[in-house]
């Protein structure tokens, strides 16, 4: 099993900046891709970054140049800068990971932008 723990929600003004955290715990040999997903109110859970071990990354096209992820594979832990912040990216942000095909999730943070 997998354990993955967000940290770093909140509540920012429109434009504003904050850096999720997601620390992975337990059986995180082969842990492969990792990634944020993101879920509004009555709306479906969209990916919004993934990155692989080895550092390949794609990002969903609404959040491109203004959202960055990265990983630190020694502290098993991946990472979501994220500037200019619209309202629009109200939502849970789940981060997961994928380790021998079975696919790991957090609890989620809350992230709130008000306009």
């Amino acid at each position: 099993q997998v354990q993955l723990v967000e940290s770093g929600g909140g509540l920012v003004q429109s434009g504003g900046s904050l850096r999720l955290s997601c620390a992975a715990s337990g059986m995180v040999s082969s842990i492969n891709a990792m990634g944020w997903y993101r879920q509004a109110p009555g709306k479906q859970r969209d990916m919004v970054a993934a990155i692989s071990r080895s550092g390949t990354i794609a990002y969903a096209d609404f959040v491109k140049g203004r959202f960055t992820i990265s990983r630190d594979n020694a502290k098993n832990t991946v990472y979501l800068q994220m500037n200019s912040l619209k309202p629009e990216d109200t939502a849970v942000y789940y981060c997961n990971a994928n380790r021998l095909s079975a696919l790991y999730w957090g609890q989620g943070t809350q992230v709130t932008v008000s306009s």
